[in-house]
């Protein structure tokens, strides 16, 4: 049997997103591993699989990174689904179901959406942490600050983004022994109080050309050490996003861009189980 998908992006940050109801197989860590291969699979940054919600939401959505590990929020894919579900029926406003909480999201009618991620967690038991500590200044290799979006991040604030070995410190990073559950790495270049420019390394999935909850992380962090205000453009690899943390109720508001790169089929049963 046949199961649909859609292949959709967020600044570049790419996403198969499947219908739960469309699995004959299921989705073991091996096979979504599989998938994930750019090669033989489909290739993605994370499998978003949709599922009926489980309270006052549109659509339950259940993230998984390329190597098959769950995760807790991904911005990018949240309004990738928004937008989704409401080109069906013409809904401006779509609620997202996630592990993580539920994220509102708004179509702005010119193919970018909006999606209020809430607010960002900032205590060393929500992000979380092996440790108390500040989390403003963690004492690991770069002094990175760390907020939870939903899931763990760490920023690192840096000169020249592109002067950084990406591949050798975030992993280092993401893996350090006071992030238990692992984190999400972020080198940003703060080039004026309203431009950030953002490369993240994401926690089981690597370099990635966009990472929504990270910018929104970057945004939150650089403000906290007075960087940056309340609102910002960041720059990634695959496109930018606005960035707002709303000093009325603390919540950060995400916009960009969305599409749709194509859609198909694929046979799971073809898989590894």
């Amino acid at each position: 049997m046949l199961s649909a998908f859609h292949k959709m992006h967020g600044a570049g940050n790419d996403f198969v997103v499947l219908f739960a109801r469309d699995l004959p197989e299921p989705l073991t860590k091996a096979r979504i591993a599989a998938l994930a291969d750019r090669r033989t699979g489909i290739g993605f940054d994370q499998l978003i699989v949709l599922e009926p919600p489980e309270e006052s939401a549109d659509v339950f959505m259940r993230i998984f990174n390329p190597d098959g590990s769950p995760a807790g929020a991904c911005g990018n894919a949240t309004r990738c689904v928004a937008e989704l579900l409401g080109r069906c029926d013409s809904r401006a406003r779509i609620t997202v179901q996630t592990v993580a909480g539920l994220l509102p999201a708004e179509r702005l009618g010119d193919g970018r959406v909006r999606v209020d991620m809430g607010a960002p967690l900032l205590d060393w038991r929500d992000i979380p942490l092996e440790k108390p500590c500040d989390t403003l200044h963690l004492d690991v290799p770069g002094d990175p600050a760390a907020v939870s979006m939903g899931n763990p991040h760490a920023t690192v604030f840096v000169g020249c983004v592109d002067a950084i070995d990406i591949a050798l410190r975030g992993p280092a990073l993401e893996t350090n022994a006071l992030f238990p559950d692992g984190a999400n790495i972020g080198f940003a270049e703060v080039r004026a109080p309203d431009l950030i420019r953002l490369r993240v390394w994401e926690r089981g999935a690597g370099l990635t050309r966009a990472c929504g909850s990270g910018a929104c992380a970057a945004l939150v962090n650089a403000h906290r050490r007075g960087l940056a205000g309340r609102a910002a453009t960041l720059l990634l690899d695959g496109g930018a996003l606005h960035i707002e943390w709303r000093e009325a109720d603390s919540h950060v508001l995400m916009t960009g861009p969305t599409a749709t790169a194509f859609e198909g089929t694929a046979d799971l049963s073809t898989y590894p189980s």
